[in-house]
């Protein structure tokens, strides 16, 4: 899962603004029966996950010679610097592939179609409330609207090293009875031994992991009041980061060697068995099970919960651009590559979740094989993250909540320092996108 960088959604503020809004809800401009052609934009961009594209591009393509599909290869590293271009001279593509945290901006700009009337009932029934609400925006004149059909989703577990785990006599959680923080600590502490660790913490991109787990103690880092959105960081707040920082200088049981690493760096030391618990999303299980080396046994072990298990969630989405000249054909393409058995291929090309209730009852989203049984039940605690509907949440992400969290953890700040920095500097970010 990806989330739009805040160097993105700036260009994509200033350059919208600059360019106006969208068209004004374009109709289909062909005559009944006439061949029309859609062009679907899609980031897709492993191996299984370009092939599962594809292969429905060619299923739609051969059963609707009426209303031909073109693919079109983009990338997560520009796709919204190329949407500003495209939306902005008229030629964006009718479909178009994207993560959540991305449409607010375009969907108040005008960018986007309104989903909300054009869902066919099958489709809005298959995917549950708590998804469609990462989809639904202010239309920038204070209405809301749908401006994406949600499919994929990611959440949080630990992948963990299967002998270390069963070495260490720790209770194996699983989905119906996950570890309580407590009980994660303690466990990393029983793993810790002879210069090795139980926990790596990869905090390279802290915000997202630790903003997402914040829920399980009920923090969500803003709040609103009066029309006014401000950063908080109380009890709540502080839970998670606390216990991170307390594996890392108190108990001692977090690698420190994976501080400043991304999410697969840590692996190599992974398979070498210098730590035993990995938290990560749950599309790493993919390198895990193509890299580890052979008899490298590994587990899936759920995300530990606090006063709950909830995590935030985020979605990547598929899109109407506003001035699409066929809409409703653009529709029906939705409608049948995000259908249950669709969402299943997809789900397993990019090792995330699918939204779709029928997908994920596919016996392939359960079996125990790679974790997918333990992935696949983690979905049912994603709720709508918070951070998702706050305006300017971009830029707090990237000029004060990673530095300022990269500090904590490496322990140059105290938890208190680090709290007024979120507040007191993000409040002055957050003000300049609510004049």
């Amino acid at each position: 899962m990806r989330i739009t960088s805040a160097l993105a959604a700036a260009a994509i503020l200033t350059l919208a603004a600059a360019c106006g809004g969208g068209g004004g809800g374009a109709q289909s401009s062909s005559a009944p029966n006439e061949p029309v052609k859609i062009n679907f934009l899609s980031l897709a961009w492993q191996k299984e996950s370009v092939a599962a594209n594809k292969q429905l591009v060619d299923e739609w393509n051969k059963a609707n010679p009426n209303i031909q599909v073109t693919y079109v290869q983009g990338s997560w590293d520009n796709v919204n610097d190329q949407l500003v271009t495209q939306f902005a001279g008229g030629t964006a593509p009718d479909v178009i592939h994207n993560d959540s945290p991305a449409l607010s901006g375009f969907a108040s700009d005008g960018y986007l179609l309104d989903l909300k009337d054009k869902l066919p009932a099958e489709l809005k029934s298959d995917i549950p409330q708590p998804a469609w609400d990462t989809v639904t925006f202010d239309d920038g004149k204070g209405q809301q609207g749908v401006y994406g059909v949600p499919f994929l989703q990611e959440s949080q577990v630990i992948i963990a090293n299967k002998k270390l785990l069963d070495a260490s006599g720790a209770r194996v959680p699983t989905p119906d009875n996950p570890w309580t923080w407590d009980e994660f600590s303690a466990a990393a502490k029983k793993m810790t031994k002879g210069g090795n660790f139980g926990v790596a913490w990869p905090m390279k991109s802290p915000v997202n992991k630790t903003l997402n787990l914040a829920l399980n103690f009920g923090g969500t880092f803003f709040q609103t009041a009066d029309g006014k959105t401000t950063v908080k960081v109380g009890p709540e707040e502080r839970e998670v980061l606390q216990r991170i920082h307390d594996q890392l200088y108190k108990d001692k049981s977090a690698d420190p060697a994976a501080l400043g690493q991304g999410t697969a760096d840590p692996l190599p030391a992974f398979y070498k068995g210098k730590f035993a618990l990995l938290p990560a999303g749950v599309f790493l299980r993919q390198q895990v099970a193509e890299q580890a080396p052979e008899g490298f046994e590994w587990v899936t072990l759920p995300a530990p919960k606090g006063t709950s298990a909830q995590q935030g969630a985020v979605s990547q989405t598929l899109s109407i651009a506003q001035d699409s000249k066929h809409p409703d054909e653009a529709m029906k393409f939705i409608a049948f590559f995000l259908n249950g058995a669709n969402q299943a291929k997809l789900a397993k090309g990019d090792w995330l979740l699918p939204t779709s209730q029928a997908a994920a009852a596919d016996p392939a989203m359960t079996t125990k094989e790679n974790g997918w049984d333990v992935a696949t039940a983690s979905a049912k605690n994603l709720v709508v993250a918070p951070f998702l509907k706050v305006n300017g949440f971009d830029e707090w992400k990237t000029k004060v909540a990673t530095p300022t969290l990269q500090e904590y953890f490496a322990n140059k700040i105290t938890i208190d320092q680090a709290a007024s920095k979120l507040v007191e500097d993000g409040n002055k970010v957050l003000e300049r996108y609510q004049r």
